[in-house]
């Protein structure tokens, strides 16, 4: 099951029906199992105290991902910070929702066992997510 929390930010996220079908689908397409998922919605404040907490960085992330994946069973919690949306739509010059759906897809990839610390592996998360965003368009934009 997919959770949607907001912590100390607010968010709206649109079609949840949607984005709960489409996260199980990019989990299934890749031979595994949807257990549960927490998407929580936070402040940059909130993510960075985490961010120091648990990871030892002293900077500001649009995701920190918790990974309780057992076995073929995909879970965890993704921490998303709002104010990164925001601003990385901005910058990119895409809506806040399409950005939302983004960062939540690369949490999802890093649960699948994607991982973004080299070039190869950045370029590699860039596509998984471009394809999963094109999935996301075409099955709800009916």
């Amino acid at each position: 099951m997919i959770y949607f929390n907001d912590l100390d930010s607010s968010c709206r996220i649109k079609n949840r029906k949607g984005v709960r079908e489409w996260i199980s689908s990019v989990i299934s397409s890749n031979g595994k199992k949807l257990g549960n998922i927490g998407v929580i919605i936070c402040s940059d404040d909130y993510l960075l105290d985490l961010n120091n907490q648990y990871l030892n960085h002293n900077y500001y992330t649009d995701i920190i991902t918790f990974d309780y994946t057992e076995k073929d069973v995909i879970g965890g919690d993704l921490f998303i910070s709002y104010d990164r949306v925001k601003e990385n739509a901005k910058q990119e010059g895409v809506l806040i929702q399409h950005e939302l759906r983004r960062v939540m897809v690369h949490g999802v990839l890093h649960l699948l066992g994607l991982r973004d610390k080299t070039e190869t592996e950045v370029k590699k998360m860039r596509a998984a997510e471009n394809v999963a965003l094109k999935v996301f368009h075409v099955e709800h934009s009916k």
